[in-house]
């Protein structure tokens, strides 16, 4: 993996190549709020019709959902420590809807 400079980003992003994708990834399960939201934010706007973003967290970003699920699909998983994962594609044929500047949890 081939670290990445992200704009407005606090934790280390990561980017690959995978099967015709470009996949980043961060990981803020160590990280106290606002910070997973500001790095899925700052993440989600990299995405195209061929990239992926995965999110490692402590917890499910509930909050992050509501607020990019117009423009973005998601899956979440837990991970064999504990962890949730949680991939990011761009829904294809939509409009720009989502407010990066909404960044900030409310829980």
């Amino acid at each position: 993996m081939e670290k990445v400079e992200v704009a407005g980003a606090t934790v280390d992003f990561f980017k690959e190549e995978e099967s015709g994708f470009t996949v980043y990834c961060f990981d803020t399960s160590m990280c106290e709020p606002p910070h997973p939201m500001v790095n899925a934010m700052a993440g989600l706007q990299l995405l195209d019709d061929n990239s992926k973003l995965i999110m490692i967290n402590h917890k499910s970003p509930a909050g992050l959902f509501p607020k990019v699920q117009q423009e973005f699909d998601f899956e979440e998983e837990t991970t064999e420590d504990g962890k949730v994962k949680v991939v990011f594609s761009r829904k294809s044929v939509v409009q720009n809807t989502t407010d990066f500047t909404q960044n900030s949890c409310n829980g």
